[in-house]
């Protein structure tokens, strides 16, 4: 994320965003996993801060920064990267301090971002010419969640199948849909099909979005040491050690 995303965080959290721009942002949160992400990471650390270690000073000093470039009138387009390089620089160091406190708060658990990635959707190479299925597909693979979506929800309705209820699941967990991921990953786990694992190993991913460290543990010690991608199980339980 760059600073100017940081700044925009805290203006919708103090409250300081107009009617037009806080619906603004919050489409764009709908509409950009990887945006809603890190704002829900920069709701936790100032929630942590304030509540368990109290640093005021810190984060007034961030606040302060915020609010001066935020403030910064652009006087000349020419003139523009020289007169908010410094400031960016004091933007980028309070963020360190948040964030580099958070992250010792939270003894360098592992994240939901470093593990979401999926083996492409490849229904329509089947022979199969299911207008849903390909564009479930396309959009899948271009990590257009919020467009799979609704293909997903026909395609298990018409055309179940373990493999394209897995993708399906997938796509509510990284839309955050969360409740309804976790139906769809233990039904195809309790399953006897070849995706029972996978859906096991994603069960356990949404766990560990939903920083439910333990429930991630006890899911992946379920895992079977023959899964395809038992090395990446082996060192996710490493960390959570």
């Amino acid at each position: 994320m760059k600073e100017e995303h940081y700044i925009l965080f805290d203006q919708y959290l103090q409250g300081e965003l107009s009617g037009v721009e806080k619906e603004t942002f919050e489409k764009e949160l709908k509409a950009d996993t990887k945006l809603a992400t890190a704002f829900e990471a920069f709701q936790e650390v100032n929630f942590q801060l304030e509540q368990k270690f109290g640093i005021e000073k810190e984060r007034n000093a961030f606040r302060e920064n915020l609010s001066i470039i935020a403030e910064k009138p652009a006087k000349k387009k020419k003139s523009k990267l020289r007169t908010l390089k410094p400031w960016y620089y004091s933007v980028a160091a309070s963020v360190s301090i948040l964030f580099g406190v958070w992250f010792f708060m939270q003894n360098s658990k592992p994240v939901f971002e470093d593990y979401n990635q999926y083996e492409n959707a490849y229904f329509t190479e089947r022979g199969d010419v299911n207008v849903n299925m390909k564009l479930a597909q396309e959009a899948f693979n271009a990590k257009n969640y919020d467009e799979a979506l609704p293909q997903f929800e026909i395609l298990v309705k018409e055309k179940p199948s373990p493999e394209i209820e897995l993708y399906y699941g997938i796509s509510l967990m990284e839309m955050n849909r969360m409740k309804e991921a976790e139906i769809v990953f233990k039904e195809v786990q309790a399953g006897n099909s070849i995706y029972k694992n996978k859906a096991s190993w994603n069960l356990a991913l949404l766990k560990l979005k939903q920083k439910d460290y333990q429930g991630c543990e006890a899911i992946l010690k379920t895992i079977p040491a023959d899964y395809e991608n038992y090395d990446q199980i082996q060192e996710l339980l490493k960390k959570l050690d």
